[in-house]
């Protein structure tokens, strides 16, 4: 008797999960050897999130599941599909509420950690999927893999994140200050269930908006007033200026950490605008989780190159013969691998993995602390080297210090213009009010692996400020090749979730450590020249220092000038590897 209850459970589960697929199928189409199905999910009462699922002809045995989960819509979907089918899986794509066939509205990043869960636990209960479930994608796609694992499902068995953001510090703000290029995406995304790639194709508007907003000096929320069209998005963000709640509950947060028990592997890139990001989770996964198993492969690559695998010129920078890579075959060798128990992909020789330039190698560490072995620690100084001031190994013994006046009513001047590294190699840097400073000529080849770290010791006569910090090798030709950057607002410095005033003419110190990581070789000959400046340009949030929300802040706000004193005791540190 308990043998036939046992299987009439089955037998009812069996059929509960056939008339839950069929439920949700709402079309179906042969096309050559593959079955194309578009669904409708109803994750819980009139939510419903849509998708594609592409199986093989005359092929009903169970498979893993490679998911991809996005907010873009894009006729070319079906073929990332097809190519998971040609690699043994069952491909998958399903798009965030609202988007392509769901009838809800549209909230980017808001609700993927509760609709990536239920859309993995759908996947698990089909009966094509034989219970595991892999995730891969990059940028927005990178996110919903980590959004994912907010509250771990147990079908999910790994995601391979490439270029991930992470909302609320990387995109839309960097450092608690907010950067532009989330306004046009708002539009991009939002306006209908694809993608308005006329809003999207459009930057001669966003970009006439961006130098409008600047010299009319408005609030920076009102932007979209400027720009005549209401963007409900950026004023729902920019409502948040601290990394509160509304973010955190997005991806996962400290602890939250401590449950992702599963192999993952990620894909970045050096000029990568959302390294931050990507790296934050990485970072973060090893702080709370010392037994993770995370990989990450790196190289010369920016943020399409991060998922793509690079191209020969970038930027005006030539990457090294072994530089290019093809994460789609390593990513289906890493599914391999962890779905199907292959070997793990050759590139993968330690945890980090990262391709070193000029050098046409590649080198293997632990974790990013052992990408290098040495840390060459660097004090500003007052005395110069021709045209620059100097960087130098020791700290004086007197403190001094270096005024800078900021007018914010001068919309002619902007400051910290060559923080964005394009081009990566430039003849000449853009004209800057701040301070420049240089080493002496390396004696010999010497090798930058890591991102490097700082502390700036400084006063101002207002409230906050936010600062920007830019890193380049002088080559021995005299070029300039853009390594890393920083850009911070000081009222966030201790505390991202918590905004901390300063208090006027007294000293204040800024520890950053959010730049971007790099391994090159630096040539023998070459110096390492460092801009320090105050972030004020048309690209980003403008800070007037009165204490106020920075988005509420307007030309009205301008009428003292910000004096800024910069201290001989504020360094840098410069991660090296000595072979």
């Amino acid at each position: 008797m308990k043998n036939v209850c046992i299987c009439l459970l089955l037998i009812l589960v069996s059929c509960n999960s056939s008339h839950q697929e069929k439920k949700a199928v709402t079309g179906t189409r042969i096309d050559g050897e593959y079955v194309i199905e578009d669904i409708l999910i109803e994750t819980e009462k009139d939510i419903f999130i849509s998708g594609i699922v592409v199986k093989k002809k005359d092929d009903a045995r169970p498979k893993p599941a490679i998911l991809q989960h996005t907010i873009y819509v894009r006729n070319r979907d079906v073929n990332t599909l097809k190519h998971a089918v040609d690699n043994g899986y069952i491909g998958i794509i399903t798009y965030s509420r609202g988007k392509y066939k769901s009838p809800n509205d549209i909230f980017p990043y808001e609700n993927e950690a509760t609709d990536t869960y239920a859309v993995i636990d759908w996947i698990s209960k089909q009966k094509w999927c034989n219970g595991k479930v892999g995730m891969y994608g990059g940028s927005y796609n990178g996110f919903t893999q980590w959004a994912a694992t907010k509250k771990m499902h147990p079908a999910l068995k790994t995601i391979v994140p490439a270029a991930a953001n992470r909302p609320g510090n990387g995109l839309p703000m960097e450092n608690n200050i907010f950067i532009n290029p989330n306004y046009e995406w708002a539009f991009y995304v939002g306006n209908n269930k694809t993608l308005d790639t006329v809003v999207g194709n459009d930057r001669q508007r966003f970009r006439s908006l961006q130098f409008e907003w600047w010299n009319t000096g408005s609030a920076y929320k009102k932007m979209d007033s400027i720009d005549g069209t209401p963007n409900a998005f950026f004023q729902r963000w920019i409502s948040h200026p601290s990394y509160d709640e509304y973010w955190q509950n997005m991806v996962p947060y400290k602890e939250e950490f401590t449950n992702i028990d599963i192999p993952i592997l990620t894909f970045d890139g050096y000029y990568n605008d959302s390294q931050n990001s990507n790296l934050y989770f990485y970072r973060q996964h090893y702080k709370y989780n010392k037994n993770a198993e995370n990989y990450l492969i790196i190289g010369a690559y920016d943020h399409f190159g991060a998922q793509k695998g690079g191209r020969r010129q970038l930027r005006g920078y030539q990457l090294d013969e072994n530089g290019l890579i093809d994460p789609l075959k390593i990513t289906y060798e890493w599914f391999d691998y962890t779905l199907k128990d292959g070997e793990k992909p050759a590139i993968l020789k330690d945890k980090i993995n990262y391709q070193v330039m000029e050098t046409n190698t590649w080198q293997s560490a632990p974790s990013i602390e052992k990408m290098h072995n040495q840390e060459l620690k660097l004090f500003l100084a007052d005395s110069k080297e021709e045209t620059y001031l100097q960087l130098v190994e020791s700290q004086q013994k007197e403190l001094k210090s270096f005024s800078q006046t900021i007018d914010f009513k001068d919309r002619n001047t902007s400051n910290n213009n060559n923080s964005y590294p394009d081009p990566i190699i430039e003849n000449s840097l853009n004209p800057t009010n701040g301070f420049t400073f240089i080493t002496k000529p390396f004696e010999e080849d010497t090798y930058i692996s890591g991102s490097f770290s700082g502390e700036l010791i400084f006063s101002i006569n207002k409230k906050d400020v936010d600062v920007g910090v830019t890193l380049f090798e002088v080559l021995p030709n005299g070029e300039f090749l853009h390594l890393s950057g920083f850009i911070g607002r000081a009222s966030y410095a201790k505390d991202e979730t918590t905004r901390n005033l300063l208090t006027p003419n007294e000293l204040f110190s800024f520890p950053f450590s959010n730049t971007r990581l790099i391994s090159k070789k630096l040539q023998k000959g070459s110096q390492l020249l460092m801009i320090l400046d105050v972030n004020s340009n048309p690209f980003s949030q403008l800070n007037y220092g009165t204490g106020k929300d920075v988005s509420d802040e307007n030309l009205k706000d301008a009428s003292e000038a910000l004096q800024i004193k910069w201290f001989t005791d504020s360094f840098i540190k410069i991660p090296i590897f000595k072979p």
